[in-house]
C-alpha cells in the first residue's frame, strides 16, 4: 500500500468531532456477518486520548476498569482525590500495550515449531496461515480498543470474492469532507525503523541486499522480520489478534503459478515474476544470515510467503523515510478516482485519517495507493484496479533506449484511456520506433524527434508527427489488433485451464476480469 501519505505538525488541542460520543461507542455490539465492528468512538488511557481532546479524563478511567477486569460501566461522576488520582495513572501507564488478555508481552523467544507458543503450560496453535484459514475479525475489535485505536464513523465490512473473505473499512453513517475516521498511536505502528531498533543493525543483511541492487528493500525485510518475530511468540504477541485478523489468501504475483503467468499479457506477466523474484531475494539468503532467527522459522518458506505478503500489500511509506504498516488504516483500500480518506503522520508519529469528501453511510473508505496502473495493482497487490480510467498501451520494444525514455516510454505515461484518447507519449515512442526500421536515415531522423522533445521545440515535433501521420496510425492500429488477438487466445489458455484443473488454478476469474478490462479500453481505439 505504497501510499505518500502528508505530514501534519500535531494534532489539535480541540474536541475532534467523532471521538467524543464514548458511551455510545461502548454499546455497539462487533461482528463480521456484513459488518465488522463499530463505526463509533473507541476508549484510550493516556496521552493519546487528551492530544485528542473530548473527556480524556473518563475515557482513561474507562480503560482502568476495563483493564483490571471489573464490568465496563459508567464510574459515578465524582470529584477523585490526588491518591485515586495517583493510582489511576500508575494503572493506566502499565496497561500501555498488552495481549489481549492483559498479560505484558514476555521477552521473545526463539525457535517454534508450526508457530507454537507454549501459554501456562499448554501448547496452543497460535495462527493458522494456510489460505483457507478462517479469519478472527471479532477479537481484532476488541483488540483495537484496547491498543488505544481511534474509530469515529468507521467499521469494517465484509464481503465473498472469488471464495475469500475480502474485508475493507466503510462509513458508519454519513461523514462529511474533513472529518477525522481513524487514530492509530505511534506505539501500535507496525515500522521498519522500529524494528531495526528492536533487532539492531544486520549489516550482513543490509549489504546483501545493497550489492544486488534491492538496497531500496531494506526497510521491508526489517518490517517481515517483525512479521515473523510476532508470528513465532504466537499468543504471546501483543499482535497476535491482528495478525490473526489478516487474510492468508493472496492473488498477486507471489501467489500464482506458472500457468497464471502464461494467461497474462506480457507486462502483467513479467510483473509477476518480478514480484516472484523479489520475495525469494528478500527471503532466502537474508534470512540465514540473521544469526537469532530459529531454524524452523529460517527454513519455513509459507511463513515468510506470509510476512512478505502482508509487508508488501499492507505497508506504507511515509515522509520521514520510513516504511510501516498503522493497523486498521490497511484495511482502507485503494481508489484511483473515488478515493476519499487521506492519512498523515504527526511529529510523534501518530497516524490520523480524515475524509477528503462527503462520504455517505456504508460507503467505503479508501485511499490512494499512488498512481501505477492495473497492472502493477494486480501484479503486486492482488486485485483488478477496475476504477482505472487508463491502462498501459502494452507496446513493449525489444530494447528500451535512453533516448526512448526521455521520450517518456514507461508503463504509467504510454497510455491508453477509457475515452479513447492516446497519451503523447505512445506516438512520440511508435514514431521513434518507426524511424528506427528506416536505417541510417531514420537513425538521423530518431536524433531530429529527440532533439526536438527535449529541447520543447513543439513545432519542429509536431511538424515530424504529421509527416508520418498515416504510417504511425497504422502501427497503432496493427497493434491493438494484435494485442486483442493474443487476449483471445490467453482467454482459451485460462478457460482450457479451468476445465481440465478445476480448483487448481482459483486465481484465473481475477486474471479473466483483468483482461477483459483492457479489452474493453482497448476496442474503444
Amino acid at each position: 500500500m505504497t501510499q505518500l501519505c502528508t505530514v501534519t505538525n500535531n494534532f489539535p488541542n480541540a474536541k475532534i468531532r467523532g471521538f467524543e460520543s464514548l458511551e455510545q461507542s461502548r454499546s455497539k455490539k462487533s461482528g463480521i456477518s456484513g459488518e465488522v465492528g463499530s463505526g463509533g468512538a473507541r476508549a484510550r488511557a493516556g496521552d493519546s486520548r487528551r492530544r485528542l481532546g473530548g473527556r480524556g479524563r473518563q475515557s482513561s478511567v474507562l480503560g482502568l476498569r476495563r483493564t483490571i477486569g471489573r464490568a465496563p460501566t459508567m464510574l459515578p461522576r465524582r470529584v477523585l482525590n490526588a491518591t485515586t488520582l495517583l493510582l489511576l495513572l500508575i494503572a493506566t501507564q502499565c496497561r500501555a500495550f498488552t495481549t489481549d488478555d492483559g498479560r505484558r508481552p514476555k521477552t521473545r523467544r526463539s525457535g517454534t515449531a508450526r508457530y507454537i507458543a507454549t501459554v501456562s503450560g499448554t501448547q496452543t496453535i497460535s495462527i493458522d496461515i494456510s489460505e483457507d484459514a478462517q479469519r478472527d475479525l471479532d477479537r481484532l475489535h476488541e483488540w483495537s480498543y484496547n491498543c488505544g485505536i481511534e474509530q469515529a464513523d468507521f467499521q469494517l465490512a465484509g464481503q465473498e470474492i472469488d471464495g475469500h473473505l475480502d474485508v475493507s473499512s466503510t462509513a458508519a453513517s454519513y461523514t462529511p469532507a474533513g472529518s477525522p475516521v481513524l487514530y492509530v498511536p505511534q506505539e501500535v505502528i507496525l515500522s521498519a525503523t522500529s524494528a531495526r531498533e528492536e533487532f539492531g543493525h544486520l549489516e550482513a543483511v543490509e549489504n546483501l541486499l545493497q550489492s544486488n541492487g534491492n538496497g531500496e528493500y531494506i526497510p521491508h525485510f526489517y518490517l517481515m522480520l517483525k512479521i515473523l518475530v510476532e508470528l513465532e511468540r504466537g499468543t504471546e504477541s501483543p499482535y497476535y489478534s491482528y495478525l490473526n485478523s489478516l487474510p492468508r489468501y493472496f492473488s498477486n504475483g507471489v501467489a500464482m503459478t506458472l500457468f497464471c503467468y502464461t494467461c497474462l499479457p506480457p507486462l502483467v506477466a513479467k510483473l509477476c515474476k518480478q514480484e516472484r523474484t523479489l520475495f525469494n531475494t528478500l527471503s532466502v539468503a537474508p534470512s540465514l544470515l540473521v544469526p537469532w532467527l530459529s531454524d524452523e522459522v529460517k527454513g519455513d518458506e509459507k511463513m515468510w510467503r506470509f510476512a512478505y505478503q502482508i509487508v508488501q500489500t499492507r505497508g506504507m511509506h511515509t515522509p520521514s523515510g520510513d516504511y510501516c504498516i498503522p493497523p486498521m488504516a490497511d484495511y482502507m483500500n485503494h481508489g484511483s478516482v473515488d478515493h476519499n480518506v487521506e492519512l498523515a503522520f504527526d511529529g510523534y508519529g501518530n497516524c490520523l485519517a480524515t475524509t477528503t469528501a462527503d462520504v455517505p453511510a456504508g460507503c467505503e473508505l479508501k485511499l490512494n495507493y499512488g498512481e501505477h496502473g492495473p497492472s502493477l495493482f494486480l501484479s503486486r497487490y492482488g486485485f483488478l484496479d477496475d476504477g482505472s480510467p487508463s491502462t498501459f498501451c502494452k507496446l513493449i520494444p525489444r530494447k528500451v533506449t535512453e533516448e526512448m525514455e526521455d521520450l517518456g516510454y514507461s508503463h504509467d505515461r504510454m497510455l491508453f484511456y477509457s475515452t479513447g484518447d492516446v497519451s503523447e507519449e505512445v506516438f512520440d515512442v511508435l514514431l521513434y520506433i518507426l524511424l528506427g526500421e528506416d536505417g541510417a536515415v531514420g537513425a538521423g531522423l530518431q536524433s531530429q524527434l529527440h532533439g526536438a522533445h527535449v529541447s520543447g521545440d513543439h513545432d519542429a515535433k509536431r511538424s515530424m508527427h504529421e509527416r508520418y501521420y498515416h504510417r504511425t496510425m497504422t502501427r497503432l492500429i496493427e497493434h491493438v489488433d494484435e494485442f486483442l488477438a493474443s487476449l483471445d487466445e490467453l482467454e482459451r489458455i485460462a478457460n482450457y485451464g479451468a476445465q481440465e484443473a478445476t480448483g487448481r488454478y482459483p486465481r484465473l476469474p481475477l486474471i479473466l476480469r483483468h483482461n477483459e478490462f483492457v479489452r474493453r479500453i482497448f476496442l474503444v481505439k
